[in-house]
């Protein structure tokens, strides 16, 4: 029971608000569906070039912190639009600041995904 009286929700309805809050997240997010599209690239590479399974760790580690990244953003904008319409540079501030943190997660993903292909490209190529 929670202590205003209400039930607390059951692991199953808990599981329905969150996968709603991935469709939000997602729904009409272009850079969602771009980073989402480059996961699947990044997945099929390491199943061809056959990556060590602590690499498949880091790699996956680094396509759900960009992914996370741009749900943050995505619902910050969401609660950025619900405050105001108005011009407000603070809002603006917040808002690039979210975009700055999905592309300090993207570079960091792109950096780890280099230290996993760059030397098995290379053998394949020599």
């Amino acid at each position: 029971m929670a202590t205003n009286g209400q039930r607390t929700q059951g692991w199953r309805a808990k599981f329905q608000v969150a996968l709603r809050g991935v469709v939000l997240g997602v729904h009409g997010q272009s850079s969602f569906f771009v980073h989402f599209f480059m996961a699947a690239i990044v997945c099929v590479a390491a199943w061809i070039l056959n990556v060590e399974p602590w690499q498949w760790c880091l790699l996956l580690v680094a396509i759900s912190l960009v992914l996370t990244a741009e749900m943050f953003n995505s619902a910050l904008e969401w609660l950025c639009r619900a405050i105001t319409e108005e011009h407000d540079p603070r809002v603006g501030n917040a808002l690039d600041i979210g975009s700055g943190a999905v592309l300090i997660a993207s570079i960091g993903a792109a950096l780890i995904g280099a230290i996993v292909f760059v030397p098995r490209l290379l053998a394949i190529i020599q």
